[in-house]
C-alpha cells in the first residue's frame, strides 16, 4: 500500500487534488492511504511514514521549499512533487531533489504519468523486512527504512526514515541474520544500511541524513571491501 500526502493551504486544491490522485490509483488498481494537511507545519508533525508528498510551494506560513529542505533532513527517501501555479521555483526544485513539478491547473494526463513513475520506483525498493516484538507489541520494519542499529544495554535501537523503535535483542544475532542485506557491523554498538553511507574516513562515516556514526579502527580495512562490494552490486562504480 501507497501512504500520499496532499500539502496544500488552500483546503478545496488540497482536496481537489487527493481525489484526482485517489481516482488515478483507483483505475491503476493501486491501494493508498492519502493524508491531507493545510501547512507545512502541520505535515512536519506527521508520525506517518509517506512513501510520496505532493507539496504546495506558496504556502503561508512554512512555504513549501523549506518544508521540503526539513523533509529532506529526516528522510531521503521520500518522493516529493512540487505543485504551484508558478515556474518560478522549478530549478529550486532541483536543490531537494523533487521528484517532479507540477504547475497547477494540475492536468490529469500529467498527474497519471507521475503517479505511474512513482509507483515504479517504489516497487524497485527492497521488501526485505524483520518482525521485532517489544511488551507485547509486534512490528514489521522493512529494511530499506533503517538507517542503522544501535545497541544499549539491552536494547536494540533502531534509527530510520520513519522514527525509531526500541526491543530487546542481541547484535550480534542481528548481524548474522542481516549478511548478505547491505548491512555492515562497523563498531561493536552500530550495524549500518551502506545505502544510506554518504562519505567515510578511517575515524566516522556520515549518513545521507548527516548523522555520523563511528567506524573501529580493527574494522576499517573489512568496512572499505564491503562498501565498494556493495557499490558493484548496485552499480556505483565500474
Amino acid at each position: 500500500m501507497l501512504w500520499i500526502a496532499v500539502c496544500d493551504d488552500e483546503v478545496r486544491e488540497c482536496s481537489r487534488t487527493a481525489g484526482k490522485i485517489r481516482g488515478i490509483l483507483d483505475e491503476m488498481k493501486v491501494s493508498c492511504t492519502i493524508r491531507q494537511f493545510y501547512s507545512g507545519q502541520e505535515l512536519l508533525q506527521s508520525s506517518e511514514n509517506f512513501d510520496i508528498i505532493f507539496l504546495d510551494i506558496i504556502m503561508g506560513g512554512l512555504d513549501g521549499m523549506r518544508t521540503a529542505q526539513m523533509v529532506r533532513e529526516k528522510a531521503y527517501d521520500k518522493l516529493l512533487v512540487f505543485i504551484s501555479a508558478s515556474r518560478d521555483y522549478v530549478f529550486d526544485a532541483y536543490d531537494v531533489e523533487a521528484f517532479q513539478y507540477l504547475l497547477k491547473p494540475i492536468e490529469d494526463k500529467k498527474l497519471k504519468r507521475v503517479l505511474q513513475k512513482a509507483v515504479r520506483k517504489t516497487e524497485e525498493r527492497s521488501q526485505d523486512f524483520i518482525i521485532v516484538s517489544r511488551d507485547r507489541q509486534s512490528k514489521k520494519l522493512f529494511l530499506d527504512d533503517i538507517y542503522y542499529f544501535e545497541i544499549r544495554g539491552r536494547m536494540i535501537e533502531t534509527h530510520g526514515t520513519g522514527g525509531g523503535f526500541s526491543y530487546y535483542g542481541q547484535i550480534g544475532l542481528l548481524e548474522r541474520d542481516l549478511q548478505g542485506k547491505g548491512f555492515f557491523r562497523c563498531h561493536k554498538s552500530y550495524l549500518v544500511n551502506l545505502k544510506y553511507v554518504d562519505t567515510y574516513n578511517r575515524q566516522e562515516l556520515v549518513l545521507d541524513n548527516g548523522e555520523r556514526i563511528v567506524i573501529a579502527k580493527r574494522r576499517y580495512e573489512a568496512f572499505c571491501r564491503e562498501i565498494l562490494q556493495y557499490m558493484r552490486e548496485k552499480g556505483g562504480i565500474v
